[in-house]
């Protein structure tokens, strides 16, 4: 089985990938949330490039990606889950919720940190809401989040099933909850109980800081009501509300690949980062 995740790794999770961006592409068409207010052919060009070169830039520098360090932390015994016997079932579903707890850390310190907010914002400065939005992350943020999975799979041991199994989850999880879909309401309240939906994390691209800088999962759910950055509907209403940042509202700022890889360096830190958020009392579901 282990030789089998490691030979097609890549295979397992462009599948997955292609698979879950066609869906959710046709969902968003028989049934979108909101009014698109850019160009679509051209932000899905400009936005699925930038995924297409994150892509071919992380095989080269890091060919055998987390699954290869998964690999190497057992064959040296590093990490909690090969120092304790514990039934690989355990293993698996723990290391699965443990890692995405660590994304939801990541995501929060990308939005604390003013360095790593100027990374982050090429995530937050689309315009609109879909599923191409979900995989829409600067070059750098990529390869530094790559490093802290490392890190965190070298800490952790997890089993070899369970870095694919969560790796798969997390983009498939992503473009689900980026999508510009409409769910009934009573389905979504249930739904998030358990991970992120579409309306759920919206709330987190409204142009609002105080929205911007809540709901931070990407799958569980269960990390915002936690550590109390869950907030339940935006201001505005989701047909309403503004997406984006206030930092780039031009759409030839926000749109063309060259001007996302250059975000980062230009202009000054917003009241985004996170330190200046209005603390306010959470809406309840």
């Amino acid at each position: 089985m282990d030789n089998f995740i490691s030979t097609h790794e890549a295979t397992i999770r462009l599948g997955a990938f292609v698979g879950v961006f066609a869906l959710m592409a046709i969902w968003e068409l028989l049934a979108p949330r909101r009014a698109l207010t850019q160009p679509k052919s051209a932000r899905w060009l400009n936005n699925i490039g930038l995924v297409v070169l994150n892509t071919v830039t992380l095989r080269l520098i890091f060919p055998t990606a987390a699954v290869g360090v998964a690999v190497y932390a057992g064959q040296q015994y590093w990490g909690l889950f090969n120092q304790v016997n514990a039934p690989g079932w355990l293993a698996v579903l723990a290391s699965v919720i443990i890692l995405d707890g660590v994304i939801y850390l990541q995501h929060v310190m990308f939005h604390a940190v003013p360095v790593f907010w100027r990374l982050h914002r090429v995530h937050h400065a689309d315009l609109d809401f879909d599923v191409t939005t979900g995989s829409r992350f600067h070059t750098i943020e990529i390869l530094l989040s790559m490093l802290i999975k490392f890190t965190a799979i070298v800490l952790l041991g997890p089993p070899l099933v369970a870095v694919i199994l969560f790796e798969v989850l997390l983009n498939a999880t992503a473009m689900f909850n980026h999508s510009n879909v409409r769910l009934p309401l009573a389905l979504d309240r249930i739904i998030r109980m358990l991970v992120v939906t579409p309306d759920m994390h919206r709330v987190h691209h409204s142009h609002l800081p105080h929205e911007t800088n809540s709901n931070f999962g990407f799958n569980l759910s269960l990390w915002d009501r936690l550590f109390g950055t869950y907030r339940a509907q935006p201001e505005d209403g989701h047909t309403g509300m503004k997406i984006g940042i206030d930092t780039f509202r031009d759409s030839a700022q926000c749109i063309p690949l060259p001007r996302l890889l250059m975000m980062p360096f230009i202009g000054s830190v917003t009241e985004y980062a996170i330190n200046s958020r209005r603390w306010e009392q959470h809406d309840e579901s």
